[in-house]
């Protein structure tokens, strides 16, 4: 090592001894120190003698250098070790597995949509794709049709991490949020519906719209706010009242409906817009108390308001 740094003239011994040993000075010996701390930091031995010799060098843009290089190293080696963990996950027998595991994780990250949906379609034949590259695919997935693809795939897998899904219903990107609540929706099992209740707590009112009609077309009654929410503010407001007319079906569900539908209708912030779609909504809620609240709306000062409950009490005398 020493004889290549003398080569490089990185250093060089201050003597020879008579029988031609090198001889290093103190202030040889601290410059050898030096060259092997800057090799620890990652510098070229060219970087480093340029260090020590240039009375000019600024080392700031050098480190700021440096440190980008380790972070692009970092992803690269963190990208190859999921990368490897996937492959692993697959258990493949052989390495023929092996090679189609790759090509399909190759094929997953392909810039042509075609390409990207054959993968997800094709998996399971031969070799099934890792689930988790699955899971990262839905939620950084644009094209519509690759994406319920991918929905799709992950609903008919045996174990799919539901957590991870989850995850992806706390991004910082609303996009990411979206596509990870609308996986959840088409997850089977009690698990999935979990997620989902916990869901209709979560700050995206998209996330929780999505989560509240899945779950009140499949009579959860927990939905029941958060549909009415969606309602007054005029988002999927007819998908949320067609929910509501299934949870409906219980008695003891439809007069707990009726009676926030009415809560909504008199709270003086509720704007007339909204009013109108509340009344609306009281139109599939059977019992008296949507219909004695429909009698009411029939005077209401609103004329929309007013014209409304009244069409939908012919409607239901006619029933």
């Amino acid at each position: 090592m020493l004889r290549h740094y003398e080569s490089l003239g990185l250093v060089q011994p201050s003597g020879r001894t008579g029988s031609g040993y090198r001889e290093y000075s103190a202030e040889d010996i601290q410059r050898i120190f030096h060259i092997e701390s800057l090799r620890s930091l990652g510098l070229s031995l060219r970087e480093i003698g340029r260090a020590l010799d240039d009375p000019d060098f600024t080392p700031s843009a050098l480190v700021g250098d440096l440190i980008r290089q380790t972070r692009d190293r970092i992803a690269a080696e963190t990208e190859l070790l999921t990368q490897l963990r996937r492959i692993h996950a697959a258990d493949p027998v052989g390495w023929e597995d092996v090679l189609q595991v790759v090509a399909l994780l190759q094929a997953l990250g392909s810039k042509s949509a075609d390409a990207r949906q054959r993968a997800v379609l094709s998996s399971g034949d031969e070799v099934t794709v890792p689930v988790e590259a699955l899971v990262e695919a839905a939620l950084s997935e644009t094209e519509p049709n690759v994406a319920g693809a991918l929905r799709w795939a992950l609903a008919r897998s045996d174990e799919v991490p539901l957590a991870l899904l989850a995850e992806g219903l706390s991004s910082p990107v609303a996009a990411v949020r979206e596509r990870a609540v609308q996986a959840l929706v088409e997850m089977p099992g009690d698990e999935a519906t979990a997620q989902l209740r916990d869901a209709l707590a979560n700050p995206d009112a998209v996330v929780r719209g999505y989560a509240a009609l899945a779950l009140g077309t499949c009579g959860v009654a927990d939905a029941v706010p958060a549909l009415i929410d969606m309602i007054v503010e005029g988002r999927n407001d007819t998908d949320a009242a067609d929910a509501l007319s299934v949870l409906a079906n219980d008695t003891a569900t439809a007069d707990q409906i009726a009676t926030r539908l009415v809560d909504r209708l008199a709270d003086d912030t509720t704007k007339a817009p909204a009013r109108g779609r509340l009344t609306q909504a009281l139109a599939d809620i059977p019992g008296t108390t949507a219909s004695r609240a429909l009698v009411e709306l029939s005077h209401d000062e609103d004329r929309a308001v007013a014209l409304t409950a009244t069409y939908l009490l012919q409607l239901r005398d006619v029933g």
